[in-house]
């Protein structure tokens, strides 16, 4: 049986809500969603279907605004955009099970419709529109959908084919797939291919999905390993993996990471100062959730890429959750590996092969009443941010120039959480 697939997108989703908040239409509202506070050279999280239809583009800097457009600048409130999405949601669960729903982001959400088209007594498209009715009637949110007889086919199908549909649906088969898209460009177009892979392709004198079905696919395992088979059957417009996948799939190694572009370029002894407060965070996460590593990755990035980025990996001597211990291997790596000379703006930090605590065997050499007193202090210091707020107990270092916890303890996924 052919199944169907629906994938639905919330048209500019942020800049879309704070015009229904303020009682605007998005379509005839000059909006951007970006922090002003740091500058014109902030990033807007999102522009309104009118700011595009003026030519700018989405994920813009404020400065790249033609100044003879007058816009409305909306402070990003994560919280309200959080509190639509999960109200959206249910609109999609008075269609489908949870089962059946694989939430992609914030404003995107794929469906397995194929069971509920008898049920409905509709087709994929009739059903697609009473969707899309209900949450424009219900938020005023417009939103676009992709269907497709298999996921990727439904993504494609949204992010390309919709956009020309005056009804916001588009639709993909594999045969209309290969018979409209094979020769579409550019390559960025289609889902999972950024400008590295595109670069790789365009040297192998690949431009398009009919180059990739063409080219003998010992060339692209070649280049691209493993990958190159998700690569292949997306040339072909077909994808194995299903809904029903997704929701049983168990990763085999676990991991916890946690990456921060700072507000400006920092100097050696300042980003040193950050990835302190990162590295406590993170043990923190350990402990919260009974993990302990003994695997640690570090990552550098400096101001404006003028030197590559630097860092690496330390393997611990026992599994550990414990934050003086992960710190030391932490600071050994950016003390060796860090540039003293350039800005530093971007830092990132793993925990690889997290396991849980009750898995690790004891060690003969380590002070196991030592970590003990300071893995309970660390739990009672994750009660308590849990209890009272993240920034009702805080280490001196979050006080010291330059320290970000704090005021990245009031954002929501790195932006504003707003009221």
């Amino acid at each position: 049986m052919q199944r169907a697939y629906l994938c639905i997108d919330l048209k500019t989703f942020y800049a879309s809500v704070e015009c229904v908040e303020r009682g605007l239409d998005p379509f005839n509202t000059n909006l951007v969603v970006a922090d002003s506070s740091r500058g014109k050279g902030t990033i807007c999280l999102a522009v309104s279907p009118k700011m595009k239809m003026l030519g700018v583009k989405n994920r813009c800097r404020l400065f790249e605004i033609p100044p003879t457009i007058k816009y409305i600048i909306a402070t990003p409130r994560m919280k309200k955009y959080i509190e639509y999405s999960a109200n959206i949601y249910a609109i999609y669960l008075k269609y489908f099970s949870k089962e059946d729903i694989h939430v992609y982001s914030i404003d995107e959400a794929f469906m397995d419709a194929t069971e509920y088209l008898k049920l409905y007594k509709v087709n994929i498209v009739e059903l697609a529109q009473i969707i899309i009715k209900d949450i424009f009637k219900t938020y005023g949110i417009t939103a676009t959908a992709g269907i497709g007889t298999n996921m990727y086919l439904a993504k494609i199908a949204l992010d390309i084919t919709a956009k020309h549909s005056p009804t916001n649906i588009g639709f993909l088969n594999e045969e209309k797939y290969k018979k409209e898209l094979w020769h579409h460009k550019p390559l960025t177009d289609f889902w999972q291919i950024g400008r590295g892979i595109e670069k790789r392709l365009n040297r192998m004198g690949i431009y398009d999905m009919y180059d990739v079905s063409h080219t003998e696919q010992r060339r692209l395992y070649k280049e691209f390993g493993v990958n190159a088979e998700y690569l292949i059957d997306h040339a072909w417009g077909r994808e194995s993996c299903t809904i029903a996948d997704i929701k049983a799939y168990k990763p085999r190694a676990r991991s916890i990471s946690n990456n921060q572009v700072l507000f400006e370029d920092y100097s050696y002894i300042k980003a040193r100062l950050v990835l302190k407060e990162m590295v406590e965070l993170g043990s923190l996460k350990l402990v919260e959730n009974n993990f302990v590593t003994d695997t640690v990755q570090l990552y550098i990035g400096y101001s404006k890429d003028i030197i590559k980025a630097t860092g690496g990996t330390k393997k611990l001597t026992n599994y550990t959750n414990v934050y003086s211990e992960i710190l030391k291997a932490f600071l050994w790596i950016y003390d060796k590996t860090t540039s003293r000379d350039y800005p530093i703006r971007r830092i990132g930090i793993n925990f690889a092969n997290v396991i849980e605590t009750e898995n690790v065997q004891l060690s003969l050499f380590v002070n196991q009443k030592e970590q003990d007193r300071e893995r309970k202090l660390e739990l009672a210091i994750c009660e308590i941010k849990n209890k009272m707020g993240k920034n009702s107990i805080i280490r001196g270092m979050n006080l010291q120039e330059g320290a970000t916890t704090i005021a990245r303890n009031k954002l929501i996924g790195g932006h504003n959480g707003g009221e």
